[in-house]
């Protein structure tokens, strides 16, 4: 198209490219990993933060204290996103504590490493409510609030690679993440008119839950099934989120950005070198309910 006869863009926005929503945000799961560096990445880039916490009341702490010290106002509360009456008010009430709402970061989540004829109900209910149903409702909230406040704003989802590749032993997991990156995309085309982006960041292998032993950075910790040969940390994951947030990102709507040293590319490629069956004991020998 002739720059001549670009078609103007709806949504308010303080210039063509540069969007003056407000400088507060809101991370869910912000009292460890990948919520707590967000929480931190943005406090640095110069947003007040709220957030949720679950399992962590220390870590929330540490988290609150570490924005203050960033010169940034810090509110959090705590929430299971399992309690799904409660999704919507927590973000209303800390909207309301921060003053307005520009970026809303869904980071909860939870795991279950158990294959579908295993998993029960109870278990698969809680995946889908935690990572899919309260997330949305999370969402549905944040939308609001950003639609009433008029002046565009942010949305950025924390998915998974498994949002777009099935695993042996995941399938409630991969059942929510699959939803969740549905509802992204769906959400990017009914937000973009009003000035909002709303994009998704898909992890792969991070490393927030090593030994206390382990005193290794992770990317000094080989692994051989990633093109990169490491894990990811939850630093470089904030990372990306930020910049999504950002207004250098006013262009980028309805994606999904890997974050996984290529582990996602490679996958094809990867299977072609298993030798043995042994994968698929090893997919199922784990259990993990908690959220992060």
């Amino acid at each position: 198209m002739n720059a001549a006869m670009a078609v103007p863009v709806p949504g308010p926005a303080a210039s063509a490219s540069r969007p003056a929503y407000p400088r507060t945000a809101i991370v869910t799961g912000g009292d460890r990993g990948i919520g707590k560096a967000t929480a931190l990445a943005l406090a640095a880039a110069g947003f007040d933060v709220g957030f949720t916490w679950h399992d962590s009341p220390s870590g929330a702490d540490e988290t609150a204290a570490a924005v203050e010290a960033l010169g940034r106002r810090a509110h959090s509360m705590w929430l299971d996103t399992t309690d799904l009456p409660s999704c919507a008010p927590a973000v209303e009430q800390l909207a309301g504590s921060l003053g307005s709402l520009g970026v809303f970061v869904n980071n909860v989540g939870v795991g279950l490493t158990r294959s579908v004829v295993d998993t029960d109900y109870e278990d698969w209910k809680r995946i889908l409510d935690t990572n899919l149903n309260g997330a949305f409702l999370c969402l549905q909230a944040a939308a609001k609030l950003l639609l009433a406040g008029g002046a565009g704003g942010r949305i950025v989802v924390v998915t998974s690679i498994h949002a777009k590749q099935p695993r042996f032993g995941y399938g409630a997991y991969c059942a929510s993440k699959f939803g969740l990156d549905g509802l992204t995309k769906t959400l990017a085309v009914e937000l973009s008119e009003h000035g909002i982006t709303v994009n998704a960041v898909a992890p792969g292998e991070i490393a927030t839950h090593l030994p206390a032993s382990e005193t290794r950075h992770p990317h000094a910790i080989p692994r051989p099934g990633i093109p990169l040969g490491h894990a990811g940390t939850a630093d470089e994951i904030a990372d990306v989120i930020t910049f999504l947030a950002s207004p250098a990102a006013s262009y980028v709507t309805g994606a999904s950005w890997a974050v996984d040293g290529g582990m996602g590319p490679v996958g094809a490629q990867a299977s072609s070198h298993l030798s043995n069956n042994e994968w698929r004991a090893a997919s199922v020998k784990g259990t993990s309910l908690e959220q992060k």
